[in-house]
């Protein structure tokens, strides 16, 4: 809520205290001295002032919570536990439990957390037990990555070098940040970080050296274009890798907490989203060039300037150096880990431990980072409750209430799979945080899924992407959203407009898994073929004419892709099946006169 505050007061015009909205855009200089005469004049009109009383009457303002959010949510709290009716299955503790879960912000955690103490609703054990999670930890040690890709500017060394080498045009330029980000996504798990640390002001310097201002008309020449299409491909950058966002590695706790192992976690992640997040990352920056085109197509400056900026940087220094190293090694524990049993907050903590060692990072700069620290509590206390909540039954029962309605349908797993993704999806405009839709419906959804006879692994994951695809539909849905939006080169309408239209490219493309085939959004896809027929009758823009046509071509490449994926796993499911019922026909003296196609039909199922 901070960061979207900030974006909106930036947007307006007036300061922002956040500290990532500053760096995002340039500051003013600090006025300066031209002698010391300046210093006594000056010091002598403050004295002079400060003896002057001041006739105006100080202003006194609550330095506590706001008394109407404040109010709002403890009136809610105290509905849901008096006056709505406790439904038969559920406990009273788990009720009152469910009336005081936490919001995703350090204080509201606090309040909640000793608010469950005090009422007994829990002890202080099970209140504070997830704070030796391991996932806990190692989000923490994450934030100190960022801090040394930050500190060590390794970062913008990257994301500079790739405007070099891709930025000659502005559709180049667009993708060269689309790579770079690509690239530090895995070793820095915050996306505000990279958002206002690293791309914001390189795409601000490279926008204002073109002649395209925020909040100005001229920010169509080149700045509303980069900045657009870094906000919609961020979200593919940080659903590639489970260590990309802090968010990820909340719900593949959440969903161990549920019961679900998804195995070698770091590499299956990656497995199941490398396909179509790359097909996301090609495809958002041409849709963006197509449909929301820059006012300047040719950009034979940035390269130089890129130049200029990596020449002054200079070679790389020492510290930069053992952070690539590290974060390197890191990565590659991270993906054999599980063979060498090193698990993934070891590698982490190993990797702050070379950083600290080294004087990379100074303890006192990990103790003066202050995100970490409100993460590791909040998180835990969230964590914590929800696996009450789990434990107490209130999850289970919702989705065995649900879960059975849908199982009455008769829909078959793949189309609820399909609506329960696209409803968790679109349930992020309510939301302001992706760290607080995940906290509060990932479990719930995931339950669901499990009660329709989703695949667990296949279920999990697919939230996962989930929760990352959604951070771009609102101008405060993430972090980087408030950045991007925030820095002035964006409308309100553009923001909602764009991602309501990316929501229908990221829910179009089908991820794949080694445990199966996920069917996403079979239904809509198929429905959304006539809508966008029935547009090209109405639309009369030859830019919006085309985007038509180009999507009409791919709903329809989805659906038969898709469809024909389907219809190969039912036929390789029953000719499994048939080659199970031939051997304990077989082993129990049944049918042996089998034919020579069973051990070539078991053959195809284990290559399929």
């Amino acid at each position: 809520m901070e960061l979207m505050q900030a974006a909106t007061r930036q947007k307006h015009g007036s300061p922002a205290s956040s500290g990532v909205m500053q760096a995002t855009l340039p500051q003013a200089p600090p006025p300066r001295l031209s002698s010391p005469a300046v210093v006594v004049a000056q010091a002598a009109a403050a004295a002079s002032a400060a003896a002057v009383p001041d006739s105006t009457p100080p202003t006194s303002t609550w330095p506590g919570a706001k008394p109407v959010p404040f109010l709002m949510a403890v009136g809610l709290g105290l509905a849901l536990r008096f006056l709505v009716p406790i439904p038969v299955g559920i406990t009273v503790q788990a009720w009152t439990l469910l009336s005081i879960f936490p919001l995703p912000v350090g204080a509201w955690a606090f309040l909640a957390v000793s608010s469950a103490i005090a009422t007994k609703t829990l002890t202080f054990s099970a209140a504070f037990s997830a704070f030796t999670n391991d996932v806990i930890w190692l989000i923490v040690v994450s934030f100190f990555f960022a801090r040394g890709f930050e500190k060590t500017g390794l970062g913008e060394r990257v994301a500079t070098l790739f405007v070099k080498l891709f930025g000659k045009s502005t559709l180049g330029l667009a993708y060269g940040l689309s790579v770079a980000e690509v690239f530090i996504a895995p070793a820095m798990p915050s996306t505000t970080a990279r958002a206002g640390g690293i791309f914001m002001p390189i795409i601000n310097s490279l926008s204002l050296s073109a002649g395209s201002k925020p909040n100005d008309p001229s920010r169509k020449k080149l700045g509303a274009f980069l900045v657009q299409s870094q906000l919609q491909g961020s979200v593919n950058s940080s659903a590639m890798f489970l260590t990309a966002a802090a968010q990820n590695l909340l719900c593949m706790k959440l969903a161990a907490e549920m019961g679900v192992i998804v195995p070698n976690a770091w590499v299956t992640w990656v497995k199941a989203a490398i396909v179509p997040a790359l097909a996301g990352l090609l495809i958002t920056p041409l849709l963006m060039y197509k449909l929301f085109p820059p006012e300047i197509k040719d950009t034979p400056e940035a390269p130089k300037l890129a130049q200029e900026r990596l020449t002054k940087m200079g070679p790389m220094s020492r510290d930069e150096k053992i952070m690539l190293g590290t974060m390197a090694g890191a990565v590659c524990l991270w993906v054999a880990g599980e063979a060498l049993g090193i698990s993934a907050v070891t590698t982490a903590m190993l990797g702050l431990c070379v950083l600290l060692s080294t004087g990379v990072l100074q303890w006192k700069e990990c103790l003066a980072y202050p995100a970490a620290w409100d993460t590791l509590f909040w998180f835990a206390v969230l964590v914590g409750m929800s696996g009450q909540l789990n434990n107490l039954g209130v999850i289970s029962h919702f989705a065995t209430q649900v879960g059975s309605q849908l199982t009455a349908a008769n829909l078959g797993w793949p189309a609820v799979f399909g609506l329960l993704n696209v409803t968790y999806y679109l349930l992020h405009y309510m939301f302001a945080s992706q760290t607080a839709h995940v906290g509060a419906l990932y479990s719930a959804f995931l339950a669901m899924m499990l009660a329709t006879g989703v695949p667990p692994v296949i279920g999990a994951i697919s939230l996962g992407f989930m929760s990352n695809l959604f951070g771009s539909i609102t101008h405060f849905g993430s972090g980087q959203a408030a950045v991007y939006y925030g820095a002035g080169y964006l409308t309100l309408k553009e923001v909602f407009g764009y991602g309501a239209l990316m929501t229908i490219v990221n829910l179009s493309v089908p991820f794949d898994t080694k445990q199966g085939l996920i069917v996403l959004g079979l239904t809509v896809a198929s429905g959304g073929g006539w809508l966008l027929s029935g547009a090209m009758q109405l639309t009369k823009d030859p830019r919006w004419l085309q985007l038509l046509q180009l999507l009409i071509v791919f709903w329809l490449t989805f659906v038969g892709k898709t469809t024909w994926h389907y219809v190969r796993l039912l036929e390789d499911r029953s000719a499994a099946a048939a080659a199970v019922r031939a051997q304990a026909a077989a082993v129990g003296g049944g049918d042996s006169s089998g034919t020579p196609e069973r051990p070539t039909r078991q053959r195809r199922t284990r290559r399929a």
